[in-house]
């Protein structure tokens, strides 16, 4: 490698080249986000829904759009201008369907035939009294299309499935535009289209403010260290191209970006300012020792620079780890990370490398010695350890039993609107559907019969009552429909559109005539329930968002019913849609976590065997490590902080660094013993060398994930609190725990 370091000037161009391409390739970079994103891949629930949905299309094609009117809805103004814009909606781009309550009717059966009367009649306001009298009596629309207090109205608006990103800001842009002309200033959107906006909106802007909050706290880093305008022009130009170069890479792969991307210049600019840090702290300390430049960066590579490498993979491993997640967000993440850390270490080697070989060394080295304040309080750490041993390891084994038990007390009760922006638009949105309507989460029931049996006959129809009657008992399932919903507003229809009778009829022969009126009066809409050859069925349903935990004992209740309640000779249930995905993507996040930690401890003991090799430097180097990672597990169980899937990357992290600290402080100490030192001059000669680099780096990464304290995500929030405080606890544990077990078992 050294012999390349005689091209030196043409390894700075190839980089330049390349980090020129990249700009370049950044125009391409796309984000996306998707619901699908978070889905298990391989789950068999996964592969049923993407089957069902080949008959029934997606659950998440819609955009329900709430206007509110001070006092009441029921305004001939108001009703009308509501009316015209829900006919318009029909020229919506990507809009199929639209309806409203001013659009529908109730069929009634008179001698002449069926005729419709309106739902609301909007030009003769003697009659809104009773029009919202026989709604509330009917309670066939309460909590989907008009609110329980009639302070506002919905208009739902079928889409296209898979609108994407475009698509979905033309929708709302044409949404807007109509309500703004119509002069709705108060309205709440909630749908596939508005998600996607405003979490893409919130991805770019996490990924801009990330950026430079960075690189504004990486230059004050390297200014109070180093002081020299040359060191800190080189490090952090050296990070700022590592991280151009990746995300080059990313568009060149056409990888798009997902929410977890904000997480990437962190990652990117504060590992690569942990190896840079130590490549320059060593290089410039043997520059300091009268040291020509070319044979201080051949010790330094010798020395560091293996260590380098090994942080690096076993960093990249960590992240690697994620790849044993069912949500491709987050195994793509995980992946895309390990690709990050990778192209850091190979910037930063050739690179940096090159370029501090280019420079004079008296633009290097400081003006004025620095005060040996640093080794005589490393040095103080390392009498501290040699004098406190047993408190030392008494205290790491009280600190262990704490993150047990805090560990014990994690649960799962993750809720969708904590994935929004605080204090946004959508999340203000979001909530105002779960007050006032049945929320977004669907639930659909797949309705599949058996044998000669079809969805449209007698019994089945029964069977299917029995369990939409089972759904609407739980308060926590709104908005419960299915084709049954046709037959009985027929039979309404015809028993003089009295709310009574909107159940089944009681006779098999009335249910086969309504079936022939359907076919003339509500085709289209049996057809969304209902496959053409009549042999599955579909009930809809949304859920609150509650909490996973509240949810799932809902599911099991369930789930029972359908087992034990249902005559499954005729019929099987069995619930799907997309929130059944997202809830069961939940329980696989502890089982993946663990297999993928363990994957990839796995991987790390046999780089660090072949490294060391000693068995005896394994083990200790895997004490200080586990505890950190236990410790990050303690935190989200004492702060009642859900695990789930964007949380999980928070071991990913701390597993991936935490380990580097280690690496670095055993490979300085294995080094010292090499060149003949005591156990005790190896130990002094660590503290006073690496142990500098260690705390440097330490502190970057703390205050590097504490950005995300200013992120407008609270689960990014959530990643950089935890990460900050489990990196300083591992870096105490290696500083203190390290020394001990190495006097002790060496």
């Amino acid at each position: 490698m050294l012999k390349l370091f005689s091209l030196k000037k043409t390894i700075i161009g190839f980089f330049i080249i390349l980090g020129t391409v990249s700009c370049f390739l950044l125009l391409n970079l796309k984000f996306s986000f998707d619901f699908s994103q978070f889905f298990p891949e391989g789950d068999e629930d996964l592969i049923f829904y993407q089957e069902f949905i080949q008959d029934f299309g997606t659950d998440d094609n819609f955009l329900l759009v709430a206007v509110e009117r001070e006092g009441s809805v029921f305004n001939t103004g108001f009703l009308n201008e509501f009316h015209q814009v829900s006919l318009d909606a029909k020229h919506f781009p990507y809009v199929t369907q639209n309806q409203s309550l001013t659009t529908l009717f109730y069929p009634i059966k008179s001698p002449l035939g069926y005729t419709r009367l309106p739902i609301i009649r909007r030009n003769d306001s003697t009659k809104f009294d009773k029009d919202w009298k026989k709604i509330q009596e009917d309670d066939l629309f309460i909590n989907s299309l008009i609110d329980a207090k009639a302070t506002s109205l919905v208009l739902a608006l079928e889409t296209e499935d898979g609108i994407d990103y475009q698509q979905s800001t033309e929708l709302l842009a044409a949404v807007r535009d109509r309500l703004a002309k119509a002069g709705f200033q108060n309205y709440h959107l909630l749908g596939r289209a508005f998600f996607y906006e405003a979490l893409i909106d919130m991805q770019k802007r996490e990924l801009i403010v990330t950026t430079i909050a960075s690189s504004l706290l990486i230059f004050l880093i390297l200014f109070l260290v180093y002081r020299r305008v040359a060191v800190i022009a080189i490090s952090l130009f050296s990070i700022l191209l590592a991280l151009l170069l990746f995300m080059g890479v990313l568009s060149l792969l056409r990888i798009e970006l997902t929410v977890l991307a904000a997480f990437y210049p962190i990652l990117l600019l504060i590992v690569g300012t942990s190896d840079v840090i130590h490549i320059m702290d060593d290089y410039l300390g043997k520059l300091k020792k009268g040291l020509e430049k070319e044979m201080a960066m051949r010790l330094t590579l010798k020395e560091v620079g293996v260590s380098t490498l090994l942080t690096s993979v076993t960093t990249a491993i960590g992240f690697a780890s994620l790849l044993t997640s069912k949500s491709t967000s987050v195994s793509g993440f995980g992946m895309n990370s390990a690709i990050g850390v990778l192209t850091a270490f190979v910037t930063i080697i050739f690179f940096t490398c090159a370029l501090l070989l280019l420079v004079d060394k008296k633009y290097l080295l400081p003006k004025k010695e620095n005060p040996h304040i640093w080794s005589k309080r490393l040095l103080a750490t390392n009498t501290f350890t040699k004098r406190h041993p047993r408190s030392i390891l008494i205290g790491s084994f009280i600190f262990g039993l704490f993150c047990i038990f805090g560990i014990t007390k994690i649960n799962t009760n993750y809720q969708i609107k904590n994935s929004f922006p605080i204090n946004s638009q959508i999340a203000n949105d979001f909530e105002f559907f779960q007050q006032h309507y049945a929320g977004f989460r669907p639930l659909e029931v797949a309705v599949i019969t058996k044998g000669t049996h079809k969805v449209t006959d007698f019994t089945v129809a029964q069977e299917i009552e029995n369990v939409v009657q089972k759904m609407k008992s739980f308060p926590e399932i709104r908005n419960v429909q299915s084709a049954n919903a046709l037959f009985k507003g027929l039979n309404k229809a015809n028993n003089l559109n009295k709310s009574a009778y909107f159940v089944l009829p009681k006779t098999e022969r009335e249910f086969l005539s309504y079936r022939k009126d359907i076919n003339k009066l509500a085709k289209r809409q049996f057809e969304k329930f209902v496959n053409p050859d009549e042999t599955k069925s579909r009930i809809t349903s949304k859920v609150l968002d509650v909490g996973l935990d509240s949810i799932t004992r809902v599911y099991d209740d369930l789930n029972t019913f359908l087992t034990t309640q249902t005559d499954t000779t005729q019929v099987q249930f069995r619930l799907t849609g997309t929130g059944i995905l997202l809830d069961k993507n939940s329980f696989y996040v502890r089982e993946s976590l663990v297999n993928g930690l363990l994957m990839g401890a796995l991987l790390v003991a046999i780089l660090m065997v072949f490294l060391f090799k000693n068995l005896k430097l394994l083990f200790i180097s895997f004490l200080p490590n586990i505890l950190p990672i236990l410790f990050a597990g303690g935190l989200l169980g004492m702060l009642n902080i859900p695990l789930e899937a964007t949380i999980s990357v928070v071991f990913a992290i701390v597993f991936g660094i935490t380990v580097d600290d280690t690496i670095h402080f055993l490979g300085r100490y294995k080094v010292s013993r090499a060149n003949g030192l005591t156990k005790e001059e190896a130990l002094e000669i660590t503290f006073a060398e690496t142990g500098r680099a260690l705390v440097i780096t330490t502190l970057a990464l703390f205050f590097g994930f504490m950005v995300l304290l200013f992120s407008i995500h609270a689960p990014s929030m959530t990643i950089g609190l935890l990460v900050s405080v489990t990196l300083l606890a591992a870096l105490v544990l290696d500083l203190l725990l390290l020394p001990v077990l190495i006097r002790k078992l060496l």
